[in-house]
């Protein structure tokens, strides 16, 4: 009985997140910009230019059952909200540049469009799923440290911003764990078209 469930689809989770994508070529000039951070550091785990987002709900495991209820709450919200412009701008790391796990990107956010998709998107899907607890950062990740790593030289040496671009939809992704990298998906995309207000 065990292994006849096992069988089914249903006994196989996908690892799914909601995010927005990065044209091409800025997520091409942040590679230029921390090119010498990787010289650096080149046991770092830097993830690929194909894989870089910027995630706005990670929904980790989720039942093919689900996964129609899920895209029906993620149109909900991109449906709720006007499309806006952002750019990327400014170098960080998590926890602290002195012992850093996570060399990060950032994203301007001064009208909290993004803050306020991602709020959207947690409280759309919190029947189902953990709320996050931490409040929302919007950044891209570009590597990753283990043993963590001091940065607060390369913090200071490298800066990295690029020109205006519009984000026009929300992604949910699903991802498959593989080596080199994880392979994302995309499962459905979903345009933002609230109205302006009065």
């Amino acid at each position: 009985m065990a292994r006849d469930r096992a069988s089914r689809p249903e006994a196989t989770p996908l690892r799914l997140f909601v995010a927005i994508d990065i044209p091409p070529d800025v997520r091409t000039s942040i590679q230029g910009r921390v090119a010498s951070i990787r010289e650096r550091h080149p046991r770092a785990r830097w993830v690929p230019v194909q894989n870089q987002h910027v995630t706005l709900k990670f929904l980790g495991t989720t039942w093919p059952r689900l996964v129609e209820w899920v895209t029906g709450r993620v149109e909900e919200v991109a449906l709720a909200h006007q499309p806006f412009d952002t750019r990327v701008a400014g170098l960080g790391a998590f926890p602290s540049p002195q012992r850093a796990r996570v060399l990060w990107v950032g994203l301007e956010d001064p009208a909290g469009c993004l803050t306020a998709i991602a709020g959207d998107l947690e409280r759309a899907l919190a029947k189902e799923f953990e709320p996050e607890r931490r409040a929302f950062s919007a950044h891209l990740t570009v590597a990753r440290f283990e043993p963590p790593a001091s940065l607060e030289e390369d913090l200071r040496d490298v800066a990295v911003e690029s020109r205006r671009f519009a984000v026009e939809r929300l992604v949910l992704y699903r991802s498959r764990l593989q080596r080199p990298a994880p392979v994302y998906d995309e499962v459905a995309a979903f345009a933002l078209r609230g109205r302006p207000g009065p």
